[in-house]
């Protein structure tokens, strides 16, 4: 076994920026720590490999007793579907999962601190890609769940396989069962995913849990509520998104008017990703100067890996790559229809 060495700062790459003015929010859990060479191999072994990614994500909270049962009878599929809670009690039947939203919401409604606008319920999505074999998934999400609520708070989970990805729907209790509230941060999102990740490789899963800008991507994510006004748009209901109007507006200046310089938040991320693809690559060189030949070998495929890694690129700037062409394509087809009627 080679004695795996590192340059220095190399596992800045793999954490999430401070933002600037804003207090670090206490995590949730603290991630089991992997500092040892052993470790940092494996997981950069992982990333050059590119393992899949989980999806741990936030995808609402309920805040009235028709809003749980609602969210209960979706994830059970009406009862049809076995809900399992902390203690591995399953849940089944459309009276028994209303009757667990009838408990959780006296909780809720006991609570003499609460406002209208306190949640009842925390609700997370646990996802994996099309391959990963559901039970697998399933077997992780109770170990991610038994390890981070557990100890604090009540949850009930469900596996769906009706769609392409396998994953478990959790509902948390937001209430906790010393009276604290559920209330993740950025912070903890970055820790769930890092247990939900750990859970997976335990049984046997290549997974991992890094994020975006480690893989180069600079880009966020489409929030799912702007998604779905901007499907809505899309099929002629309704309009769309105020935020979606005020970003094409941005992305004309850039497009038509010249406005082309940097903001500062694009120079920032130029200069995040300069630093990440410069730690990957002082690290290759590393590796690739080692006597050992698996070492070498993943110096280069840590090389490639940054080599192929996206341009950076932005909304506003890929935003304004799709007017200037919708703009040209307009001009053709305007152009064809002048040739037309000229004939």
């Amino acid at each position: 076994m080679s004695d795996f060495q590192t340059v220095r700062g190399f596992e800045d790459a793999w954490r999430p920026p401070v933002l600037p003015h804003r207090r670090t929010p206490r995590a949730i859990l603290t991630p089991r720590e992997s500092g040892t060479g052993g470790d940092i191999r494996a997981r950069l072994a992982r990333v050059a490999g590119r393992a899949p990614e989980v999806m741990v994500k936030v995808t609402g909270r309920t805040r009235d007793t028709g809003h749980l049962r609602a969210h209960l009878e979706y994830i059970s599929r009406n009862g049809e579907l076995e809900l399992e809670d902390r203690d591995g009690t399953l849940i089944t039947g459309r009276p028994a999962v209303r009757e667990l939203a009838e408990d959780w919401s006296a909780i809720a409604l006991a609570d003499s601190r609460r406002r209208a606008t306190t949640p009842f319920s925390l609700s997370v999505v646990l996802s994996m890609p099309a391959d990963t074999d559901p039970a697998t998934v399933r077997d992780a999400a109770r170990a991610f769940a038994r390890e981070v609520f557990a100890e604090r708070f009540d949850y009930v989970f469900a596996l769906h396989t009706d769609a392409q990805h396998p994953h478990v729907h959790l509902a948390i209790r937001a209430l906790g069962d010393q009276g604290e509230r559920l209330n993740p941060k950025k912070a903890d999102l970055e820790t769930w995913r890092q247990v939900f990740a750990q859970a997976l490789r335990d049984r046997g899963v290549e997974a991992e849990a890094t994020p975006r800008r480690a893989r180069g991507v600079t880009r966020k994510a489409e929030r799912t509520p702007l998604r779905k006004i901007r499907e809505r748009h899309e099929a002629g209901r309704g309009e769309p998104a105020r935020v979606r109007r005020a970003a094409y507006r941005d992305a004309a200046k850039a497009a038509f008017n010249g406005d082309t310089a940097r903001t500062p938040w694009e120079t920032r991320t130029l200069e995040r990703q300069a630093k990440v693809r410069g730690l990957y690559l002082a690290q290759a060189q590393l590796l690739q100067r080692s006597t050992d030949p698996i070492d070498r070998a993943l110096g280069s495929k840590v090389e490639a890996f940054v080599r192929s890694m996206p341009q950076p690129d932005s909304e506003r700037l890929a935003l304004a790559r799709e007017l200037r062409s919708a703009n040209r394509a307009l001009a053709r087809d305007h152009h064809a229809d002048g040739r037309d009627r000229s004939r």
